[in-house]
């Protein structure tokens, strides 16, 4: 689906505050409300718009220890990979998985209350995924930036 100006505004608007109303949207695109209303829904049929989400302030729900945690598996069997996957992605920890090149399969982000609950974390829940041969754990010392937004 090719993107018009308007789409890309309305985007943005929607990544900035997706709980306005299509008048409020209309208003600042200089749109009928129906005319918002169908390009949300298009967007969302497309599947460019693919979920709605309350951004949680970590501090007040003390999960503010952010910790960078890269992970090499034993061995790169398509078994290994997938067990490893279906594992992390029970981990309530764990707000971001990626699978990555270079020295490490997979680098997870796993916000905690402190460093007691992440060592608990590694203990309990991650090591006891079996064909995990080694992590290395960067903590955060500050988020300089954090954004959901995909800026097109």
């Amino acid at each position: 689906m090719e993107l018009d100006k308007i789409d890309r505004k309305l985007i943005q608007l929607l990544q900035e505050d997706c709980k306005k109303t299509t008048k409020q949207y209309a208003d600042s695109l200089d749109l009928s409300k129906t005319a918002v209303y169908e390009r949300i829904r298009r967007l969302e049929r497309t599947g460019i718009v693919t979920n709605y989400v309350a951004l949680i302030n970590k501090e007040k729900v003390q999960r503010n220890f952010t910790v960078l945690c890269h992970i090499r598996l034993i061995q790169h069997t398509k078994e290994n990979v997938l067990r490893f996957e279906r594992e992390v992605l029970k981990l309530n920890e764990v707000s971001e998985c990626f699978h990555v090149s270079g020295d490490y399969d997979y680098i997870l982000k796993v916000n905690v209350k402190d460093m007691e609950e992440y060592r608990e974390f590694m203990v309990a829940k991650l090591t006891a995924i079996s064909n995990i041969g080694s992590t290395q754990s960067s903590f955060s010392i500050k988020e300089v930036k954090s954004s959901p937004s995909v800026h097109i």
